[in-house]
């Protein structure tokens, strides 16, 4: 009975946000606004949760592949998307249960977005907030970086007049402009049109890959070396370890109970573009892209290419105003301007967010190593470890299973299968994710520093013809 009251609070509240909004404008340009910019429903959810999971990673799979060998890579993926999913799972268990307790306080979140670091502070307290906090904004801010380091990386594929280097420049300005989206719900048109750009680009890799056939000589040689193998897999756990922004995508939602399965249909439907695609350019290149870490290098060049490649390009920019939203979110709480209703005095306090974010591009240009670098690093907290252990710390307690909003899925044989299946992510993580992960991705990053050095102007450019 409790749990249906408070799911009568919680949708409440968005119901009345909903129809605010609704009021407030001509009918046309309501419906007009509506359709594109107001997004809360599931589906906006899963957009978002789709088209935000695989953006650049779609290209850096492959080099994966040739570092795990064929079947690792596909075993991987499949384990750590639904172990993304299951984390996913615990966070929205986490918010829901934040917001209700806030709920019955009487507070009220009509100009405020929650946020991860929120949930934990009203949960377990500040230093449970100040590790969210910690490793939440490092991933992000490097979430935006790779993001920038992308663009740069695919645009040279179709101009290589300026070097990458320059094209970080001028992709650090455009990218500047998401200041200017106020929140989540803002994203409609932007994550629908995201997810029709990753499935053209995944179809095009997998449809010209097996076009084009297995190259003259081609080998298959990995796993080769352990080092390899586990940046490979720490490759795929930051694949699927997408959801830092989970809270805020929630957020959007006008009844956000209802996110428990968005990510894993989220997941399922990546599932489908990640696995042909990586495998069907691993079998026609395979130790090729052991140098190759963007898989547009060994496509042939056509108009085909070309248009995933501006596909991906404008996927890149939506997907770093994903990233880079929820820092945006932080930076006005930090300097109390968050509640504020004027968009252009919001939108000019986030300028300084994007400042570092350009100049980090600009040092570390190594595009691939740096996403299995920041998954082990920071995903493996950000997105497993600290969901799991807080979700087992908030209902330590019986009496704190008792009130639990959200129920032990009865599935897993209810609270001990749970605690069960949250021991082992951790377990796991710690030792695969963070150890051999954090180690191999460290050797592979130094590595890059030592052949290329830091602010390389033009990261794996093959030798420039005069």
């Amino acid at each position: 009975m409790a749990s249906e009251k408070v799911e009568t609070v919680i949708a409440g509240n968005y119901v009345e946000m909903e129809r605010e909004e609704g009021d407030s404008s001509k009918p046309t340009k309501g419906k007009l606004s509506t359709l594109f910019w107001h997004g809360g429903s599931v589906y906006d959810a899963w957009f978002s949760c789709a088209s935000n999971q695989v953006a650049q990673v779609l290209l850096t799979l492959p080099y994966s592949f040739s570092q795990l060998g064929m079947l690792s890579g596909i075993l991987f993926q499949l384990f750590y998307g639904l172990m993304g999913s299951w984390t996913a799972y615990l966070i929205s268990v986490l918010y829901v249960e934040y917001r209700t307790r806030k709920e019955r306080e009487k507070v009220d979140f009509r100009n405020h977005v929650i946020q991860w670091f929120e949930v934990l502070d009203g949960l377990l307290g500040k230093h449970w907030r100040n590790a969210g906090l910690f490793f939440n904004c490092t991933f992000l801010l490097f979430g935006s970086v790779i993001q920038l380091i992308a663009c740069a990386s695919n645009i040279y594929y179709i101009n290589d007049n300026l070097d990458k280097r320059t094209w970080t420049y001028i992709f650090g300005a455009c990218c500047a402009t998401t200041v200017f989206i106020p929140s989540f719900h803002n994203y409609r048109i932007w994550s629908f049109l995201g997810l029709m750009m990753t499935t053209y680009t995944a179809w095009y890799m997998t449809v010209a890959s097996l076009i084009h056939g297995q190259a003259e000589g081609v080998k298959h040689s990995g796993p080769a070396k352990m080092v390899l193998y586990f940046t490979g897999a720490t490759n795929i756990l930051y694949t699927f370890g997408g959801h830092a922004v989970t809270v805020e995508i929630m957020h959007a939602m006008w009844k956000p109970q209802k996110f428990k399965l968005i990510y894993l249909m989220a997941t399922l439907y990546v599932l489908t573009l990640t696995l042909p695609s990586a495998s069907a350019v691993y079998w026609a290149f395979g130790d090729d892209l052991l140098t190759h870490s963007n898989a547009f290098a060994l496509l042939p060049r056509n108009g085909f290419r070309d248009t995933a490649v501006i596909l991906m390009l404008i996927h890149q920019f939506i997907t770093f105003g994903f990233a880079c939203t929820p820092l945006y979110f932080v930076w006005e709480k930090f300097i109390g301007v968050h509640e504020t209703k004027s968009l252009i005095k919001r939108a000019l306090a986030r300028l300084p967010v994007v400042i570092p974010i350009w100049f980090l591009a600009i040092i570390f240009p190594f595009f691939g190593p740096i996403n299995s670098t920041v998954g082990s690093l920071l995903v493996s907290f950000t997105v497993y470890i600290i969901p799991a252990l807080a979700h087992m710390v908030t209902f330590a307690s019986p009496s704190a299973r008792e009130n639990a909003v959200e129920r032990a899925p009865s599935l897993l044989g209810g609270w001990a299968g749970l605690y069960s299946v949250n021991i082992f992510v951790v377990g796991w993580v710690l030792v695969v994710g963070f150890g051999f992960g954090g180690w191999a991705s460290m050797l592979n990053f130094i590595h890059q520093v030592d052949t290329f050095g830091l602010f390389t102007k033009c990261y794996q450019c093959p030798p420039h013809k005069h």
